[in-house]
C-alpha cells in the first residue's frame, strides 16, 4: 500500500523556496537588522574565541569554567553596545531597567548555559585523556555551541526589549527564516 504524504508536508516550502524568499527579501529593513545582529553575534563570537584561547589555552590562567566565564563576560561588553546602537538604532542613554537588566540577563544566561557545556567538555576531555591542546578546541566548540543555541532566543527577546517590531511582524520573520 502506498504511503500519502502528510498534507503539512506538501505545504511545507522547500528549501530552494525558502531561499528564494530570504533572496528577495534581502533589502528590507529586517533583513538588514538580522545582518547586522548577526554581524553583532559574529563579532561577539570571535571576541569569546579570542579571549578564551587566550586566558585558557595559552596563558592557563583558570580552569575550563572561570576561563568560559570570563571570556563571555568581556564578550558581552561589544554584544551590548554594538546590539543597542547598530543593529536596534538606539542613541543616549541606556535605560536600567527596560535594557540593561534585561540584556544582562540574558547574557548571564548564556554564561550559565557556557558553564554547562564547559564542565561537559572538561569531563569529556578528562575521560578520553585529551591534551591541553585538544581540551581547549573542545571547551571552544562548547562555547561556540552555546552563542548558537541562545541565538535566535536572544534576537526574539532583544526585539522585544527595544521595541522595534510588533509581535505580529516578528511572527511573520520567524516564519520568513
Amino acid at each position: 500500500m502506498a504511503e500519502t504524504p502528510d498534507v503539512a508536508e506538501e505545504l511545507r516550502p522547500s528549501l530552494s523556496e525558502r531561499i528564494l524568499h530570504l533572496w528577495e527579501k534581502r533589502d528590507t529593513p529586517e533583513a538588514r537588522q538580522l545582518f547586522r545582529y548577526t554581524m553583532v553575534s559574529v563579532i561577539s563570537t570571535l571576541v569569546s574565541v579570542a579571549v578564551l584561547a587566550l586566558v585558557f589555552g595559552v596563558l592557563h590562567i583558570w580552569g575550563e569554567v572561570g576561563s568560559t566565564v570570563f571570556a563571555n563576560a568581556v564578550a558581552s561588553v561589544p554584544s551590548y553596545f554594538l546590539t543597542r546602537n547598530w543593529v536596534w538604532g538606539k542613541t543616549g542613554r541606556s535605560h536600567l531597567v527596560k535594557e540593561i537588566i534585561p540584556f544582562w540577563t540574558m547574557s548571564a544566561l548564556g554564561v550559565a548555559f557556557s558553564i554547562v557545556g564547559a564542565a561537559v567538555a572538561k569531563h569529556v576531555g578528562q575521560r578520553l585523556g585529551l591534551s591541553h591542546f585538544e581540551q581547549t578546541v573542545l571547551v571552544e566548540l562548547a562555547n561556540l555551541a552555546s552563542f548558537a543555541i541562545f541565538w535566535v532566543a536572544k534576537y526574539l527577546v532583544f526585539n522585544r526589549i527595544f521595541r522595534v517590531h510588533p509581535l505580529e511582524e516578528l511572527d511573520e520573520l520567524v516564519e520568513a527564516a
